[in-house]
């Protein structure tokens, strides 16, 4: 059964496959290009992007090691390939962002076809999906962000499906999206809840029915089983397999390097206020309205599914729930798309024609004035110029403090994270005579460098991404910090003239 009929715009104009594919197409050029621009000077972003570049390569060579880091093992075997084909690290985060602009377009598609908007409608929701601030600078990284998203989409088009339509084909299709999305990372587990949430809220009885359960069930752990005797093929240590790396990651009893502990943190604000700084005001405005705006298709005949009611289930249970845990703007990241779809709904509900048409325009092109300000502005990158000193004095290793920015610039000399000044004596005797003191360090709120600090300087330069509004407010969640204490961080940082010293060892 066809959902309503949501606000159609009066300009609908009925256009042939081809048409409205090419449409799609020339909007989702424009959001790759945005995703995509200046890419190529920048860096990788942080420490996390970084790590998967370096375990994607050891994957390629055969080193199953780190294959369930971060419960990710499907993105690092989907990587690996690229490797094999001479990828560096900048071929690498290219592929990952288009990934992203192809959630986006899968996202589109699915909401413009179930409120049957018109050609241009499903390119200008895009467009405006496609602009968001968040949804930019994380398509930059290298990070399982992008993959997350793509699966998401599918997920949300296959699980529709199976409350209009239901039947054990159509679940078995949601599960199957929802087993890839376990696979890419482990933050898709936020997802069951929610999928529990509508099962009970459709009251069908499909998944109880003739064995469903027990078919659901092994399509979700299939990867688990599979990927399980891989490793126990490849010899590796328990604490190294997959049910062992998630109990890591969720059952966190120790401080971490910046003294935070636990995954529990109730604010209530700190989404609404990251939401008023950084992205589309119809978002927020959105949130707030679409109750009393969208109130019969919220409230009324629960069990009959529709579009509005099915994005703002997805929409709201993600803020409530991350609004539990400690908070970073990736906790929203499989909401983002889903708040810029509800807002585009409203919107058209209450404007039609050419005036819809100016004003998401408008708001894609202030999106990108923000993108402008919030990502381009700190996306060039001096660990170039680091690695063409190194090499000038033929350094051969070096040492870094918590940040390892430069290494795929220094490739293949080794680089070494250092936690503490204090491990810095026994390094000198093993040969280490320069340490690049990385302002990462403020980011990840990690203050243990302060003789460090005060030791000459042989060489410094500015590395902007370092004071990144967006990049500090990421490592919230690692710090515990809230969203002020945070940005009060990132200004104080902000101050100073270098991010990037290096220091010999004398």
């Amino acid at each position: 059964m066809k959902g309503p009929d949501l606000g159609r715009s009066s300009l609908t104009v009925r256009c042939p496959l081809n048409q409205r594919s090419l449409l799609l197409f020339l909007a989702l050029v424009v959001v790759a290009a945005v995703r995509l621009y200046g890419l190529t000077g920048a860096s990788l972003p942080d420490y996390d992007s970084v790590r998967n570049w370096q375990i994607v390569q050891e994957v390629a060579t055969g080193n199953l090691t780190h294959l369930f880091h971060q419960g990710a093992p499907l993105f690092y075997l989907i990587f690996a390939p690229f490797v094999w084909l001479g990828g560096n690290f900048h071929v690498l985060q290219h592929v990952n962002s288009l990934l992203s602009v192809a959630a986006v377009g899968g996202l589109a598609t699915f909401v413009g076809r179930e409120a049957r908007l018109s050609t241009w409608e499903m390119a200008g929701l895009a467009l405006f999906i496609g602009t968001s601030v968040f949804l930019t600078f994380s398509g930059r990284d290298f990070t399982m962000n992008s993959g997350n998203l793509l699966v998401l989409a599918g997920l949300l088009r296959a699980y529709y499906h199976r409350l209009q339509a239901p039947s054990r084909q159509t679940l078995l299709r949601a599960a199957i999206w929802l087993m890839l999305g376990i696979g890419f990372n482990y933050r898709f587990l936020f997802t069951v809840p929610i999928l529990v949430a509508f099962e009970l809220l459709a009251a069908d009885g499909l998944l109880l029915r003739r064995g469903n359960a027990w078919r659901v069930i092994g399509v979700l752990i299939a990867p688990f089983v599979v990927l399980g005797l891989m490793s126990l093929v490849a010899g590796l240590p328990l604490q190294r397999h997959w049910p062992a790396v998630y109990y890591g990651l969720i059952m966190r009893g120790e401080p971490n390097l910046a003294g935070n502990v636990g995954i529990f943190h109730f604010d209530l604000l700190y989404y609404v206020y990251f939401l008023c700084d950084f992205e589309s005001p119809l978002v927020l405005l959105t949130l707030l309205v679409a109750p009393v705006l969208w109130r019969r298709e919220l409230f009324q005949q629960l069990r009959q599914p529709n579009l509005v009611r099915y994005l703002a289930v997805w929409g709201y249970c993600f803020l409530a729930g991350m609004s539990l845990l400690i908070k970073a703007p990736r906790g929203l990241l499989l909401a983002y798309g889903v708040f810029y779809a509800l807002a585009f709904l409203s919107l058209r509900r209450q404007v039609s024609g050419k005036g819809l048409a100016v004003l998401v325009l408008l708001a894609a092109g202030f999106n990108v004035y923000r993108i402008e300000r919030e990502v381009y502005a700190y996306a060039p990158t001096n660990y170039p110029q680091v690695a063409a000193w190194l090499q000038n004095q033929q350094v051969d290793k070096l040492l870094s403090t918590i940040g390892q920015g430069v290494a795929p610039f220094v490739e293949p000399m080794p680089v070494a994270v250092i936690t503490d000044e204090k491990q810095l004596p026994a390094l000198r005797q093993q040969g280490y005579r320069y340490v690049l003191l990385d302002s990462y360090w403020r980011v990840a709120g990690v203050h243990r460098f302060d003789d460090v600090r005060r030791q000459p300087v042989v060489a410094a330069w500015p590395e902007l991404q370092l004071i990144s509004p967006l990049l500090f407010l990421e490592h919230s969640e690692y710090t515990g910090l809230t969203y002020h204490q945070t940005l009060a961080r990132q200004q104080a940082a902000a101050r100073d003239s270098f991010q990037l010293r290096l220091i010999r060892l004398d």
